[in-house]
């Protein structure tokens, strides 16, 4: 006779184990205007400039605090992250945030395309105005299509391979510290790229500037 496993033994008592929910973060604006896709499945490297081309997206860290969530922008010329915020909503404050914080740090000299899939918080008219303000036309992917925004995807598999995934974290607080290390003092300085020619983000935009 096999032995009662533990969740036999639970259910037994009337137990369940806790666990975190998870959250659903690609839910389109059913009232939002349909946009273009500006960068159909091309997310190589070009000559347009380096800040012609962002891609952004959201994920979200848990923490014995609750979910801290974190949006980024990422030149798709240079792999380079060069926007992100964190929050602990995914109201669409979030994604202009972002899209504001790369616009102050890199002051593109033209019109940026700015792509991502279809979450509300990026399909919605709350967004337009600051996209609108900032020189940024909004770019969204195919419904369904995970490769339309394959860029950002990417780099949040590497940050929770890396770093989000690899303990846990007792405070929103020392989550935004190890983002913060992460992108500033490790990926945009030193993460090789295939895409680059085994160069970092910074040493390839260093390379395109010479």
């Amino acid at each position: 006779m096999r032995p009662p496993t533990r969740p036999r033994l639970m259910r037994a008592a009337g137990l369940r184990g806790r666990h975190r929910g998870r959250r659903r973060t690609t839910i389109p604006d059913p009232r939002a205007a349909l946009r273009p896709d500006l960068v159909p499945r091309n997310l190589q490297p070009d000559p347009a400039g380096l800040d012609a081309r962002w891609c952004g997206d959201i994920t979200y860290i848990a923490t014995d605090e609750d979910w801290l969530c974190l949006a980024t922008v990422i030149s798709i010329a240079s792999r380079r992250v060069v926007g992100w915020v964190t929050a602990d909503h995914l109201r669409t404050d979030l994604a202009a945030d972002a899209l504001t914080a790369a616009c102050r740090k890199r002051r593109p000299s033209g019109p940026v395309n700015f792509h991502s899939d279809r979450d509300c918080q990026y399909t919605s008219h709350q967004l337009a105005t600051p996209a609108h303000r900032l020189g940024a036309r909004l770019s969204v992917g195919r419904t369904g299509q995970c490769w339309h925004n394959a860029l950002a995807e990417s780099f949040f598999a590497t940050i929770k391979r890396k770093l989000l995934g690899t303990s846990s974290w007792p405070s929103r607080a020392a989550v935004r510290t190890a983002i913060f290390d992460f992108i500033e003092g490790w990926y945009n300085l030193h993460r090789l790229r295939g895409s680059l020619g085994y160069r970092s983000p910074a040493a390839y935009e260093t390379a395109r500037a010479a």
